[in-house]
């Protein structure tokens, strides 16, 4: 993966996205034909600038501090159909052709491993 990057991210949609003390947003990574959210990733301008450009999910790395794009080492990689941004600018919906497991864990979605918690189903009233 080349670091240089040509372009820097629209200075519009810079000005859109809301950061945390880090300078990082939420990504949640959909597949898009099935709607399945795999994972939730962590992007910074120039992750979100990668993403848009290069076709695949390019993610901060808190833990590493550095760029890491999906698939490179593992081969489970994530080709980019769309992004969105949501209406506070503080995260992005990226929908996805998902290519192997989602998870470093080796399962299709970082959602497997923790298991579904115990939580009481609301009933939409009518009305």
């Amino acid at each position: 993966m080349t670091t240089a990057q040509t372009h820097s991210l629209d200075p519009a949609l810079a000005a859109r996205l809301k950061r945390d003390d880090n300078g990082l947003f939420a990504a949640i990574i959909q597949q898009f034909d099935t709607c399945e959210v795999l994972m939730l990733g962590w992007m910074n301008d120039e992750a979100l600038q990668r993403t848009l450009t290069e076709g695949r999910v390019t993610f901060w790395s808190r833990s590493r501090q550095e760029f890491w794009r999906k698939g490179d080492t593992s081969g489970h990689r994530q080709y980019v159909k769309s992004v969105a941004l949501d209406c506070d600018g503080d995260a992005l919906l990226i929908q996805i052709d998902q290519v192997g497991a989602a998870c470093h864990t080796g399962t299709r979605t970082c959602f497997e491993a923790g298991g579904e918690l115990e939580a009481v189903a609301g009933v939409k009233e009518d009305g």
